[in-house]
């Protein structure tokens, strides 16, 4: 494999982050840092070519690949047009119970639902429909779960305070209303 393809490649999977010179030169060991400039020079010229739809470029200090400015209309109607991947029943139990009893822990999540919910607390963040903001003075620091800002947009509310009223019953898995 070409040293070209590799410093793609981690480029690549560095993402939004980018990687700096330092970090290229760590695994790239037996290259020299004129020999790493070269190829990302190389790369960087071959990105601008109009047969790509990304381009190499360096922000502090650090490399990374973004999407050139041509594509951004046809991104823009990619995205308009993207469905809104639906929720589980168990996200939407889950986001319920942090919703309306925010900020809470883990366990008191599990309590309520009578299931365990770590892979769909870690979904859920991942979504961005909840973060871990705070810890719970107690013993062990648990995490607090709350919904955020995406989570408000997805729903259009406003604020938790345009919830409807809801009783949550801490026996059983479901949720009923008052």
């Amino acid at each position: 494999m070409s040293r070209t393809a590799i410093i793609e490649g981690l480029l690549f999977m560095s993402g939004e982050e980018g990687l700096s010179l330092v970090q290229i030169q760590s695994v790239l060991q037996e290259l020299s840092r004129e020999e790493i400039l070269n190829e990302i020079k190389s790369i960087k010229r071959r990105c601008e070519q109009e047969n790509h739809g990304f381009e190499l470029v360096e922000y502090a200090s650090r490399y990374k690949f973004v999407t050139k400015e041509s594509i951004y209309p046809y991104a823009k109607r990619l995205y308009e047009n993207l469905i809104t991947p639906t929720l589980s029943q168990a996200a939407m139990e889950t986001l319920a119970i942090i919703a309306y009893k925010g900020p809470i822990t883990r366990v008191q999540i599990e309590k309520i639902r009578g299931v365990s919910c770590e892979m769909m607390l870690k979904k859920l963040v991942a979504r961005d429909m909840i973060e871990a903001k705070d810890r719970l003075d107690a013993i062990g620091k648990p995490l607090l779960y709350t919904v955020t800002q995406n989570f408000l947009d997805a729903f259009e509310l406003d604020s938790l305070q345009a919830l409807p009223e809801i009783e949550i019953k801490e026996t059983k898995n479901e949720l009923f209303e008052s």
